[in-house]
């Protein structure tokens, strides 16, 4: 109990007046939401193909919550790490993850039949890895950058290939799709 003093004097037996709980408010930090909405299994190192990863909630939420959170992580206008064709779809390049999904299987049905192609599952944050042809890393100056194949957003043939090299990374070479990879497949495993 608390004594209070009014101005009629002294009153007793009044319950003490506790301050009002404050409100714990938490507002959603986007930029921690993006980065553990795309962060990569723990099982990524015994991944052999893309679709082995696809276990982060960036795989497997529903696509339209997905490209929100992405659209306000990018609100700010910095540039987002976030797999190839989620940026390809929201600027209007590809109809779907799905069809994201289809490229990166087929790409890894290819090359999973042929010798010397490896996937390596840990690529930049957010992506979904890329593959590297193992004959081309010795060369004859010894250790080089093996070639390259990864999935990109920069062209609407979705594939890039990095040629073997040392030294600074060369232009990346524009695929035109599943069909020109195939058909230049054997030119770019040449290059030992």
């Amino acid at each position: 109990m608390t004594v209070v003093k009014t101005d009629r004097g002294v009153e007793g037996n009044i319950p003490a007046q506790r301050p009002a709980p404050r409100q714990l408010r938490l507002e959603p930090m986007v930029g921690l939401e993006w980065s553990q909405a795309i962060e990569m299994p723990r099982i990524v190192a015994a991944a052999v193909k893309p679709s082995d990863i696809r276990r982060a909630w960036v795989h497997r939420a529903p696509e339209d919550q997905v490209l929100a959170l992405y659209r306000a992580t990018a609100a700010g206008g910095a540039r987002v790490p976030a797999p190839w064709w989620l940026r390809a779809v929201v600027a209007g390049e590809l109809d779907s993850r799905e069809s994201g999904f289809r490229v990166e299987d087929r790409v890894a049905q290819l090359l999973s039949r042929r010798i010397g192609w490896e996937y390596v599952p840990w690529g930049a944050d957010g992506e979904a890895g890329y593959w590297e042809f193992m004959p081309s890393e010795g060369g004859p100056s010894g250790h080089r950058i093996p070639t390259t194949i990864l999935n990109t957003d920069r062209h609407t043939g979705w594939i890039d290939v990095l040629p073997a090299h040392s030294g600074s990374t060369p232009s990346p070479i524009a695929v035109p799709g599943l069909a020109g990879l195939r058909a230049r497949l054997g030119e770019f495993e040449a290059v030992r």
